[in-house]
């Protein structure tokens, strides 16, 4: 705490502002939307490396999370107060951070794909720049963002450096897929148990099962893009790639919001709007636009 209360005292009103902006860049939100972005127009592969990358780490933080259990800083310390416009964004246990591990797990990746030192300096400042941003808005302590950028940083050189197994080696898409799947639903088990004998709170085991569903609708939809669609990203001119885009993002955007209207937002409901919203990124979107492009192409 020590270290907060450092930065609490450098605070200023440009500042408070600043760090917010930067913080957004770890958010879901914009993660989501670039791995999108790569995915449906620009290189399937590498958004593949990203998704496991970030939905491998996801899936840990959270069961770090409700392991430890530690409380956010103005918690362990009613005195200190937080950035208030960075409240709403810090749901949750403090460890480690989920900001930070979305952060580390989209620019790392970035830094390590790009040929351009320019570019790998940008990235690699943009998660470090995030976490900084955590602490200085008062929503984590240095341990859980360096526990978290750790382990993030760990997953993604891991799934790198097997990369050609996981995303090139066609022998292995069964057995990569149910390992996925049997992390994601360990990862539901585990916090559904500590629930149940009233270790955690529902919020708590909300936030792990939507990353369960997450990571369960992304190895079903690899495995079925893989083995049944493999649409081709290439849809003609760059005002066709920015429509495509656009709507994607825009009905993705329309599930999650009508999603909650409709089924209500109990444990099982939100796992299942995670597992159908990736579902809709790799699978169900893919067949939309793949299908309208064969009908406009000439005879």
């Amino acid at each position: 705490m020590t270290f907060l209360w450092l930065l609490a005292g450098l605070r200023t009103p440009f500042l408070d502002k600043l760090m917010q902006f930067i913080t957004y860049f770890g958010q879901e939100l914009i993660i989501i939307a670039v791995i999108c972005a790569l995915y449906w127009c620009a290189d399937k592969r590498f958004a593949y490396l990203l998704g496991f990358t970030y939905f491998t780490a996801g899936l840990c933080v959270q069961s770090l999370k409700i392991t430890f259990r530690i409380p956010r800083p103005w918690i362990l310390d009613p005195e200190f107060k937080a950035v208030k416009s960075a409240l709403p964004g810090a749901t949750g246990y403090s460890f480690p951070s989920g900001h930070t591990q979305g952060a580390t797990c989209l620019f790392f990746p970035l830094a390590l794909h790009t040929s351009r030192i320019w570019a790998k300096i940008l990235c690699v400042l943009a998660f470090l720049s995030i976490g900084f941003s955590r602490m200085y808005l008062g929503c984590h302590t240095p341990k859980d963002v360096l526990v978290s950028m750790a382990l993030s940083l760990l997953v993604a050189c891991v799934i790198r450096r097997f990369q050609t197994v996981l995303l090139d080696d066609r022998r292995y898409l069964k057995a990569t897929a149910a390992a996925l799947v049997c992390l994601s639903l360990a990862t539901a088990a585990y916090s559904l148990l500590l629930l149940k004998n009233g270790t955690i709170e529902t919020k708590y085991a909300v936030d792990c099962c939507k990353a369960a569903g997450a990571g369960f609708g992304f190895a079903v939809g690899w495995y079925a893009e893989r083995t049944k669609i493999n649409f081709d990203t290439r849809a003609g001119s760059l005002l066709t790639q920015a429509v495509k885009l656009l709507a994607g993002l825009a009905a993705a955007l329309l599930i999650k919001e009508s999603f909650s209207l409709i089924f209500g937002s109990s444990i099982l409901a939100k796992m299942s709007e995670y597992f159908i919203l990736v579902l809709w990124v790799l699978v169900i979107y893919p067949c939309i636009f793949s299908r309208l492009l064969s009908r406009n192409k000439p005879l």
